[in-house]
């Protein structure tokens, strides 16, 4: 631990933090647009500027690492001062460099009233301008269906480049030019193809890159906001439902640690727009070899008119892979009523009662991947079945302490990893002790066996299980 003194008060933290960490930790607030807690440092932004006693002049406190502060003359902590009238003329000055080419549309800005640059440059920055040049003007780009562009307002902070190089693994994005001709683009201005861009709309701190499917569709301050949790896939991912009266109008993530961190995947963040848009949202019953719409009791009246001439006993339910519990336990007890059994439910054979919750938990949890030291994936694919997992998965492996070996179907997952074969005689030879990825799980001290449905659904889910 290295002891600093920041803002007159001394504190302990470890030689590894950076003075912007440390002086979080006493308590300051320090502005910033490129710094962000999971992502790599750039240090290109210079908001989060304060004074270190004896220095000639400000530093960045997100590049500037704790064990790299000199003691004083007698050995006294290092002092960082993050309110003097230093740090108060560097930032403003920061800021003001930064709204030099920035468009005054915060009234038509889709991201006002949650927009980082606008809520720092009422903190920080001051009240006039002092440049009567023009601004300049960048084309905007086209990102694909889900992510608008508005790239006069961008300010270069590189956190959207670096979100898809290291997290989402599809290093699409970068900045083209030097100087004031810069411009952050897609290579070869194709769409983005991550299953994780959404979250760039979350990160942007400025109005750049806005959601297109929410687009003018309301303002923060109007919106209801609910906590829940995804039911999209199974990882239980931490939401935030926003509505509008009885109306959803986007799903936003929660920070949740020892699930998704703080990311969710497009098909949680857009799957409200099925609320909407291409509903089936009255029954149909079939007349003269078509389909027409009808009322609820019309329907209702056809099924018990066909239900009343057969026998119970005859009549079967098929609950698919999307139907929640409460669902098929209501169809079940639906049938009961009928006197029929003939309930079956899509790939769920395999669970053996003796086992109870054995056959399906998930038991190092999430967070444990972050400790594992090899991973066994059977018969998935983590890149679409679960992303944020995905995106987990591999922020362990880029730390260089994860080997990785897959038995299945060969997808195309964000990180290398050894193809051991698709089916269950790879399987029985790994088992086996055989190939050099046995040896890895045999030495590994915290491995991880990941089942997919995919194994488990087969005509021999059991033993693939077992």
């Amino acid at each position: 631990m290295t002891k600093l003194i920041i803002d007159g008060k001394e504190i302990d933290v470890p030689a590894e933090y950076t003075l912007l960490q440390a002086c979080e930790a006493a308590g300051a607030e320090i502005p910033r647009f490129c710094y962000h807690e999971r992502l790599s440092i750039a240090g290109n932004c210079r908001m989060c500027l304060v004074e270190v006693k004896g220095g000639p002049k400000p530093v960045a406190s997100c590049a500037w690492g704790v064990r790299d502060c000199r003691p004083g003359p007698k050995g006294e902590p290092p002092e960082i001062l993050t309110r003097s009238p230093m740090v108060k003329k560097a930032r403003e000055g920061v800021m003001e460099f930064l709204l030099i080419n920035h468009p005054l549309d915060c009234p038509i800005c889709d991201q006002g009233g949650e927009c980082d640059l606008q809520d720092q440059a009422m903190g920080y920055g001051v009240d006039t301008s002092r440049f009567a040049e023009n601004k300049r003007a960048v084309e905007d780009k086209y990102l694909g269906a889900l992510v608008k562009t508005s790239m006069n307002r961008c300010i270069q902070c590189t956190r959207c480049v670096r979100f898809s190089a290291e997290i989402c693994g599809a290093p699409e994005m970068g900045a083209t030019g030097r100087g004031e001709d810069m411009e952050i683009t897609t290579y070869l201005e194709h769409a983005l193809t991550s299953e994780l861009q959404g979250n760039l709309v979350d990160i942007c701190p400025v109005g750049a890159l806005t959601s297109k499917p929410y687009a003018f569709a309301a303002r923060p301050w109007e919106l209801g906001k609910t906590q829940s949790i995804d039911v999209m896939d199974g990882l239980g991912s931490a939401i935030r439902v926003d509505t509008r009266g009885r109306e959803v109008m986007r799903i936003l993530p929660r920070v949740n640690d020892a699930v998704n961190e703080e990311w969710i995947s497009d098909k949680t963040r857009h799957v409200v727009d099925g609320l909407r848009t291409q509903r089936l949202d009255r029954p149909y019953i079939r007349r003269e070899g078509g389909l027409r719409a009808a009322s609820w009791s019309e329907a209702f009246a056809a099924i018990a008119a066909k239900v009343g001439r057969i026998d119970g006993k005859r009549i079967g339910a098929i609950a698919g892979d999307l139907a929640a519990l409460e669902e098929m336990f209501a169809l079940k007890e639906l049938l009961a009523k009928c006197g029929s059994v003939n309930l079956a439910v899509q790939g769920g054979d395999f669970f053996a009662p003796k086992a109870g919750r054995g056959s399906y938990i998930f038991n190092p949890t999430i967070a444990g991947i972050d400790q594992a030291d090899a991973l066994l994936i059977i018969g998935a694919n983590p890149r679409k079945e679960a992303a944020v997992l995905n995106a987990r998965i591999r922020k362990r492996w880029r730390s260089g302490q994860l080997k990785i070996g897959l038995i299945g179907a060969k997808p195309d997952l964000t990180y290398p990893y050894d193809y051991l074969g698709a089916g269950t005689d790879s399987l029985s030879e790994l088992a086996g002790g055989k190939g050099a990825f046995a040896d890895v799980l045999k030495n590994a001290k915290h491995p991880i066996v990941l089942v997919g449905g995919g194994a488990a659904a087969r005509h021999d889910g059991a033993a693939v299980l077992a």
